[in-house]
């Protein structure tokens, strides 16, 4: 009965709307530093300054910290107010639960998948990259296996022309859930760090063959992330 009850619809949004209290609590409480400005800008922008569209990747683990990577940007690169973020997430109800939690960050939903029915998919997202926004995608999300970068992403990117973006994020006071990606939770009143990686480009006749390149630099950033919270806090400021 209890687990019915905590699957409910009503059950699952007031869960979505707490968690999503506590998040935006953690990023105001949360001193955050961002690791490869110059590559963030370079992305959304070009030399005469006009929008770009992006396709940034994440594992799947650093998912509760990373809409404040959106939210820095926005502050941080001139010109994005008007633009949107679309971050990919699947039809289950697990998808629908992280899409009420991260929607209070001016984060937008798609509710499609790049592989499985992935036709669809791939034409929604082709559409908004057309019109100069960003979409997000966790390359081993939603079920894993973790850190393994399915198909999707590289497709995206050779189809689009586009290269890929690689983040990441940690915080001093975290907890790592028992879950199948060993999902981090960040805690209030730390410091943080939002990692950007340079572009990873994709050959268009080869979208596959950058699968390894893409894991590469999101392990990268996971290990820039983790590196500079382990570091005394003079080396963390130091690095910044």
């Amino acid at each position: 009965m209890f687990r019915r009850l905590i699957r409910s619809e009503a059950a699952q949004a007031a869960f979505a709307r707490l968690l999503g209290l506590y998040l935006a609590l953690v990023y105001r409480t949360t001193r955050w530093t961002v690791l490869g400005e110059a590559v963030l800008h370079a992305a959304l922008r070009d030399a005469e300054g006009r929008p770009r569209p992006v396709i940034a990747a994440f594992w799947h683990e650093r998912l509760p910290m990373m809409p404040m990577l959106w939210q820095e940007a926005r502050r941080r690169v001139p010109g994005l107010r008007g633009r949107q973020a679309h971050v990919l997430v699947s039809r289950h109800r697990d998808g629908r639960f992280i899409g009420a939690v991260v929607r209070r960050f001016d984060l937008a939903m798609v509710h499609a998948s790049t592989n499985r029915g992935g036709a669809t998919g791939m034409r929604v997202l082709l559409r908004m990259l057309a019109r100069g926004d960003v979409v997000v995608i966790t390359p081993d999300g939603p079920r894993g296996p973790r850190r393994v970068a399915a198909p999707g992403v590289a497709q995206l990117a050779a189809v689009s022309g586009l290269p890929v973006m690689a983040v990441a994020a940690r915080t001093t006071r975290a907890r790592v859930l028992p879950s199948w990606d060993r999902m981090l939770l960040p805690l209030p009143f730390a410091r943080g760090v939002l990692v950007v990686r340079p572009l990873v480009a994709v050959d268009r006749d080869a979208p596959l063959a950058a699968l390894p390149a893409i894991e590469a630099a999101l392990n990268a950033a996971c290990e820039e992330a983790d590196a500079w919270v382990a570091a005394p806090a003079a080396a963390r400021t130091a690095l910044a």
